[in-house]
């Protein structure tokens, strides 16, 4: 299994812990989407994903894109350690949260999007930082109250094992801070994150262990 993926990136770290989590042995090829316009763009990484996003799973000769997918790719072939609950309507549940971050709050994030802010529209750094922190901070307000109202919500965002809800949220902790959000405003949410950082697959996988993050 080659995993590329870019250290900083939200959509990567998800795939990255849930990898850790499930023990799964891979290969990691850096993708920097930042360096030289991106390499992202290279002509081979498009190959790869012609939609120029990180990131990309080969395995068996095919490729999975779009780490949602890859995720539940992951959940299907390899089930132990199970990242789904047993019944449907925890699994919706799960995936409602999963997707609140994955769809509605991370792609308004992205480096493609505050280019196009900045490069395009010609926004200034405080626009964009506002920009930022609005649709960030209106994300995770939603799903701290998703989390504070329902009884499903135990050590973790569902229960008290770790599932794809929790995968998503730590990466978009991370990403708070980064753009100048702060997650203790959220005690759920808080109190969750630490629990995750706790656990070993979490530590593995944060975005400054890596090897293509800055010395």
């Amino acid at each position: 299994m080659i995993f590329h993926g870019y250290w900083r990136s939200s959509a990567t770290n998800r795939v990255r812990i849930a990898l850790h989590l499930k023990g799964l042995a891979h290969t990691y090829q850096a993708v920097d989407l930042v360096a030289e316009g991106g390499g992202q763009y290279s002509p081979a990484f498009l190959q790869l994903n012609p939609e120029g996003r990180v990131p990309a799973v080969e395995v068996g000769g095919e490729v999975l894109t779009q780490s949602s997918a890859i995720l539940e790719w992951l959940e299907d072939t390899y089930p132990t350690p199970a990242l789904l609950p047993a019944d449907a309507f925890g699994r919706a549940r799960v995936r409602a949260l999963a997707q609140l971050l994955v769809a509605d709050v991370q792609p308004l994030q992205n480096l493609s999007v505050t280019n196009y802010l900045r490069d395009t529209l010609q926004l200034e750094p405080a626009a964009i930082k506002a920009w930022l922190v609005h649709w960030i901070s209106r994300g995770m307000a939603a799903f701290e109250a998703q989390l504070a109202r329902e009884s499903a919500t135990g050590r973790f965002c569902h229960g008290d094992t770790p599932t794809l809800a929790d995968v998503c949220l730590v990466p978009q902790c991370y990403a708070c801070r980064r753009f100048g959000v702060d997650v203790a405003q959220y005690p759920t949410i808080a109190r969750i994150e630490a629990a995750c950082l706790a656990l070993p697959a979490f530590q593995l996988a944060a975005p400054e262990r890596q090897s293509d993050a800055p010395g």
